[in-house]
């Protein structure tokens, strides 16, 4: 093996020149790529190098010859040392216009296609916004007691946070006082996680590798009801989670902004931006255009987001999910809401052609898979010759892959793409994309 290349010492100066998919500019210096942290385009950069590799190296900016117009002040004070954020630097309009050229990109490179059109990106609040998070737990003495928050960039240790501008203000302005909770049980060094849900009520999901105490359980129920936070404890599995004091409120949201309401567990998926989670099921609802007695599949269905709403215009739904749990409270959300929605549990990346959910014809289709996307579900969905298809992507290069094999494998086209700010601030791409049947 060989050896790895030591790092030039000193500073350097670059011309940024793009910025990739983590949100770092790109310099090219002496031919060769070199990605740099905090840079923007059109910038002249002082930069130091954090790693030398075969075929590109690694800086981090250190300061500004010529600073971009659309450099901004970030707000986060951990800004820089906490992994979660990597753009609060730009501008948060250039920050949408940076996310729609990576999704038209890939889609040209790896799909090898053009949209008909681009429709005007979904956007929302960029600050309070995030509802759902996982929240690294680590007792370091040396640092002062726990540390509450996410991984430090580039790292295995997490950041010294206090507060986090992005997580539901009720949290995410709490993480000392979290910290301080957790630094005087007795179980300090054996809790490595909080789970945070946030509805009409917050929840923690406490991982706890040992037992409580009865003073730990006292401090917790005393927290609890002072932030006004639901506390849980998980010892094992999801399904060990309990409430500490029982009974607790129901989670609940809006998946549309109507008076329908979904109901989930504290360790459920749900969209991270309650705003922008509304907006696009509208929208998707929009693009397949239901009437009623459409015939309509919903894929990767969950626990019934688009569902519920989909069979509130009038489709006959047939909406299927791989996760047990999730198939379960769908079901629950249907009934709970008046709703007759047919739910179908299915591994959907090894479903066979003569699955009974997949034998009648459908007239559109509703995808909202994974990030690895949808690629082996594509055939038996193009076979059933819907006229329609919206694709819900948390991936652009899945999504181009999959859009480039609709459109030259199955005779699509690829009439509509909009990009949605689910993560404001960070590099994640999530968009929406609507395919017509060929004449």
């Amino acid at each position: 093996m060989g050896r790895r290349k030591s790092v030039p010492d000193g500073e350097f100066v670059a011309e940024i020149l793009d910025l990739d998919h983590e949100g770092r500019g790109i310099a090219r210096i002496q031919g060769k790529a070199t990605f740099i942290a905090d840079a923007l385009p059109g910038e002249r950069v002082r930069f130091k190098y954090r790693r030398i590799g075969k075929d590109a190296d690694e800086g981090q900016c250190v300061g500004l010859e010529q600073a971009s117009p659309y450099r901004v002040t970030p707000v986060c004070a951990h800004f820089g040392r906490c992994g979660g954020c990597s753009m609060q630097h730009l501008a948060p309009e250039q920050q949408i216009l940076f996310k729609q050229k990576q999704l038209l990109d890939q889609l040209a490179r790896i799909g090898k296609v053009v949209p008909s059109e681009i429709a005007a990106p979904l956007t929302g609040p960029i600050w309070g916004y995030r509802r759902r998070a996982r929240l690294g737990v680590k007792f370091v003495p040396k640092k002062g007691g726990v540390l509450v928050g996410f991984r430090e960039r580039e790292s295995h240790f997490l950041a010294a946070l206090e507060t986090c501008p992005v997580l539901d203000p009720r949290i995410g302005s709490k993480l000392r006082q979290l910290g301080e909770l957790i630094g005087q049980m007795s179980i300090r060094d054996r809790i490595p996680q909080v789970e945070v849900a946030c509805a009409e009520t917050v929840a923690l999901v406490f991982r706890v590798l040992a037992p409580p105490s009865a003073s730990d359980r006292a401090r917790l129920t005393e927290f609890g009801v002072r932030e006004g936070f639901d506390i849980y404890l998980q010892p094992a599995g999801i399904d060990s989670i309990e409430p500490l004091v029982s009974p607790t409120p129901a989670l609940e949201y809006s998946p549309d902004g109507s008076d329908l309401r979904l109901r989930f567990a504290p360790c459920d998926f749900i969209q991270v931006n309650g705003v922008i989670s509304q907006r696009m099921v509208v929208q998707a609802l929009d693009w397949l255009g239901i009437a009623s007695q459409d015939r309509v599949l919903e894929l990767f269905c969950g626990l019934g987001n688009f569902s519920l709403p989909l069979a509130r215009r009038g489709a006959r739904l047939t909406a299927v999910e791989g996760d047990d749990a999730l198939v379960c409270r769908a079901r629950e959300n249907a009934r709970r809401n008046g709703l007759d929605i047919r739910f179908e549990k299915a591994d959907l990346f090894n479903t066979s052609a003569d699955a009974v959910w997949l034998q009648p014809a459908f007239d559109k289709v509703l995808l909202d898979p994974p990030r690895a996307g949808a690629r082996e579900i594509l055939p038996l969905v193009a076979a059933r010759g819907p006229a329609r298809i919206v694709y819900v992507s948390c991936h652009p290069g899945t999504l181009a892959r999959d859009a480039g094999i609709l459109v030259h494998e199955y005779g699509y086209r690829l009439v509509r793409v909009g990009v949605m700010d689910m993560f404001p601030h960070t590099g994640h791409v999530e968009s929406m994309a609507l395919f017509e049947r060929a004449a």
